[in-house]
């Protein structure tokens, strides 16, 4: 399989909160330039850059540098690059990174996520301003006149969800209210205050069912990651994480179908979780596409949350998830992945360090899946 020829050689992070007031190049730089000396490497090494969603999007601050803007500040000569915003989910930058290296266009691929939403928010206006202010396309006719927005789309699928599995909102809350504990040990989270189930029920409604602590986090902040080649002689084997299996297909159920199909590892060898939460219920919908916990069956897999909690069967969210962690679209979530795989994730490590783990991102058809281990 191609995954056997690349490596994630170097992790870099910026500064992360909410509304830094920091130039978006200047935490871009700051993340790349990390993950690029993490992997014993100079810009002048990186011959491929990856991005999502490139320079432009339609919303504020949903993006903060592009692959030319990088290529720019850093001085970095490239054999290939990709990067926009239909891509298979937000990792499919990584997972770009990886057909790259695997094909022999590069040896050392740059990849990064840059988010600046909470400080562009205040100086261009919301996401939902900025939405009413753009061109109609085709699918808002069915939701504009009842005042649809982007969270009746998380709010209908876990209405629909409860409905059908008898889960009920104190269970569901376990997502929220663990990723807060989680957080709680992460120095880089947008949330850390103590977050109670009783807090939970008692929050402002978004879109029924879809409550305040439902809805992840708005922040500033960029991660990056160098993806190697992995016999390239400098990369050092001991902290290196290995690609067991990628999953690019359209659908939460479609992406995990292919990384399954590629390995002979099983959900029951999974260690660690984390999983694209950028509303709740989409962590729960992971959580059973993947094979994690039967179809139907999460809500009683977490009720009282000691099972996705630290020490239990199926750690979920380490960082904190985009709920309370902040709004990174997966790459916050493969960022904590690899540290806990290599050992280095400081308070936040698990008890038992993990060996294989599953990261995940985007919703609906733009999704991706990463099976990453230790060997």
């Amino acid at each position: 399989m191609i995954e056997q020829s690349a490596r994630i050689t170097g992790l870099g992070i910026s500064r992360i909160g909410r509304r830094l007031g920091i130039d978006p190049w200047v935490l871009t730089a700051d993340a790349c330039l990390a993950a690029i000396a993490d992997a014993g490497l100079t810009p002048d090494d990186i011959d491929g850059l990856a991005t999502y969603p490139g320079a432009f999007w339609s919303t504020p601050g949903i993006t903060g540098a592009g692959v030319d803007d990088v290529r720019a500040m850093l001085g970095i000569r490239t054999r290939w690059h990709t990067g926009g915003g239909e891509l298979p989910g937000q990792l499919g930058s990584v997972i770009n990174a990886v057909l790259a290296v695997a094909g022999g266009l590069a040896s050392h691929v740059l990849c990064f996520r840059t988010v600046w939403e909470s400080t562009a928010q205040t100086r261009i206006g919301s996401r939902a301003a900025t939405l009413k202010q753009a061109p109609p396309r085709e699918h808002t006719q069915w939701l504009d006149p009842y005042g649809g927005g982007y969270s009746t789309y998380g709010a209908l699928q876990m209405q629909r969800y409860m409905h059908e599995s008898g889960a009920t909102r104190e269970q569901l809350g376990q997502i929220a209210v663990t990723a807060r504990a989680h957080a709680a040990l992460n120095p880089l989270a947008a949330y850390r205050e103590p977050l109670t189930l009783e807090d939970y029920l008692g929050a402002r409604m978004i879109a029924d069912p879809l409550c305040l602590f439902d809805c992840d986090v708005p922040i500033d902040g960029s991660v990056a990651f160098v993806v190697s080649r992995a016999d390239e002689g400098r990369i050092d084997l001991s902290r290196a994480i290995a690609f067991e299996a990628i999953g690019s297909a359209a659908g939460f159920a479609e992406s995990a179908a292919m990384l399954w199909s590629r390995t002979a590892l099983k959900p029951g060898d999974v260690h660690l979780a984390e999983l694209y939460d950028g509303f709740s219920i989409l962590a729960i919908t992971w959580m059973e596409a993947l094979g994690l916990v039967p179809p139907l069956a999460a809500g009683r897999f977490i009720e009282g949350g000691e099972a996705i909690s630290r020490g239990g069967p199926l750690p979920l969210n380490t960082g904190g998830g985009q709920l309370s962690g902040g709004r990174l679209h997966g790459y916050g979530q493969l960022y904590q992945a690899c540290r806990q795989l290599r050992g280095e994730a400081g308070a936040m490590q698990l008890p038992a360090q993990p060996e294989v783990a599953i990261v995940s991102s985007g919703a609906s058809s733009f999704t991706s899946c990463l099976l990453l281990s230790r060997r």
